[in-house]
């Protein structure tokens, strides 16, 4: 199939950030699918963009994008050049960039606007619940080894150290970096905690609902994904044996093809996207 690609569009929150499209040259009015990375991800990670190919293939209008304080920059889209910004990061902002990227690709001409479906991985797929119980366009929710809850921040001595110190560091396994986080990101967090609370977000939730999770996942438990699906009245959910956190895929991903447990996983979203 003739896939167009629009690569690096800038879009402006409180800083610029960038997003990607991909979907078929087609008469028709495409069915939008935006995917919400994770917590140190970016939309060029691994296989990212194998996953968009292959939405696009199956006839969707599929966009990626970096969260405006994931840490790229417009310069660098797939490094973390910008760590003051990660430090500055916040769900909130993430909610803000997020209903940018909502607004910004509904209305674009290619789109059928009435099919907007959010796919959210880990941390994404809090914040896309969350978006979801608020943004009345969106019309069907995928989670992908989603957390169940916000609420992911040191505890005990090392939580009055943070607040102490005003930041604290987590280094990135790949890159050797060390990545600061801001006490700022838990005022935040706690200023908004009723809205960011995602068991009530879930509840809040009655369109068609996928939730994905691997066996083998290595950061987020199944037993997040169990809580989403008891309480996400409009859900199914899909355990992948043996399928880690990221479904298979590493960064770099220097393979042709996706991983399998992740092939898997996409073909129950467009099999969920496409039937239902």
């Amino acid at each position: 199939m003739n896939l167009i690609k629009h690569k690096n569009i800038i879009l402006k929150s409180s800083k610029e950030f960038l997003a990607d499209a991909i979907f078929p040259n087609s008469d028709k009015k495409l069915p939008l699918i935006i995917f919400v990375h994770g917590y140190k991800g970016y939309k060029d990670w691994g296989a990212w963009e194998l996953m968009g190919e292959k939405f696009a293939n199956a006839g969707f209008y599929f966009v990626k994008f970096n969260f405006s304080h994931n840490g790229t920059t417009i310069e660098n889209p797939n490094e973390f050049a910008d760590l003051e910004a990660f430090g500055e990061n916040n769900y909130s902002k993430e909610l803000d960039d997020l209903e940018i990227i909502i607004n910004h690709f509904k209305s674009q001409k290619e789109v059928d606007s009435s099919k907007i479906f959010l796919i959210g991985h880990s941390r994404g797929g809090g914040i896309s619940i969350i978006k979801t119980s608020e943004n009345q366009s969106i019309s069907k929710l995928i989670t992908l080894a989603s957390v169940s809850t916000l609420d992911r921040f040191p505890k005990y001595e090392a939580f009055e150290s943070w607040k102490n110190d005003g930041v604290y560091f987590v280094e990135n396994t790949r890159t050797k970096q060390k990545l600061p986080h801001y006490f700022q990101f838990f005022e935040d967090y706690k200023k908004n905690e009723e809205r960011l609370n995602v068991e009530k977000a879930s509840q809040k939730i009655d369109i068609p609902t996928l939730i994905i999770h691997g066996s083998a996942d290595e950061s987020v438990g199944m037993d997040h994904s169990k809580k989403l699906h008891e309480w996400i009245g409009n859900s199914e959910l899909k355990i992948i044996e043996n399928a880690n956190h990221t479904f298979g895929a590493k960064e770099p991903w220097e393979e042709t093809s996706l991983p399998k447990e992740l092939n898997t996983a996409l073909e129950y979203c467009i099999d969920f996207l496409t039937n239902n």
